[in-house]
């Protein structure tokens, strides 16, 4: 067998792509790189009540990092509770007491907690979470920013690390556009 002959068999017929099988493989590659994005990694979902007034309105777009389950003090999070999803503010985590006083002020392992940038008192709900509260591993103590009224840590407990969907890291406003 000569040289021209062995060469000619190594060769592989080279294939020529089309503009339309170009652009179907580069749309298909697109595709999956945003569902990847959005199931693994970044999640979307909207504000669905006035609880975290005014920093968020009802409607308005939050997206979320999935990835992130350790919140850390004054993050916004997204978590799921009895099968409702809410967002709220991290305010105490694990090994932290918290109590809240007759006049409506936050109080975190014995300090009064002053929050310039919450505008409603943080009522009790009575008959619903006992306090003072010491919060055990993996729990965190999450309150909506429109305290007199949000569902809230003080309604249904402490939010298991679980129960988590991510950290917000950015909101997309919906209206008065």
């Amino acid at each position: 067998m000569d040289n021209k002959s062995s060469e000619n068999m190594n060769k592989r017929p080279k294939i020529k792509l089309s503009e339309l099988q170009l652009a179907g493989i580069f749309a298909f590659a697109f595709v999956l790189a945003v569902w990847v994005l959005f199931t693994f990694l970044v999640g979307i979902t909207s504000a669905p009540n006035a609880d975290m007034r005014p920093r968020l309105e009802p409607g308005d777009l939050v997206l979320f990092y999935r990835l992130d389950k350790k919140a850390a003090d004054r993050d916004i999070i997204v978590f799921k509770k009895n099968g409702t999803e809410y967002i709220g503010r991290v305010v105490a985590k694990a090994g932290d007491t918290i109590d809240i006083s007759d006049a409506g002020n936050l109080i975190i392992n014995g300090n009064l907690v002053t929050e310039s940038d919450i505008y409603y008192p943080t009522t009790r709900y009575e008959g619903y979470t006992a306090f003072p509260l010491t919060l055990q591993k993996g729990e965190y103590f999450v309150l909506c920013d429109k305290r007199d009224s949000g569902e809230d840590s003080r309604y249904f407990g402490p939010v298991n690390e679980k129960e988590i969907s991510g950290t917000v890291i950015t909101v997309i406003r919906r209206r008065n556009l």
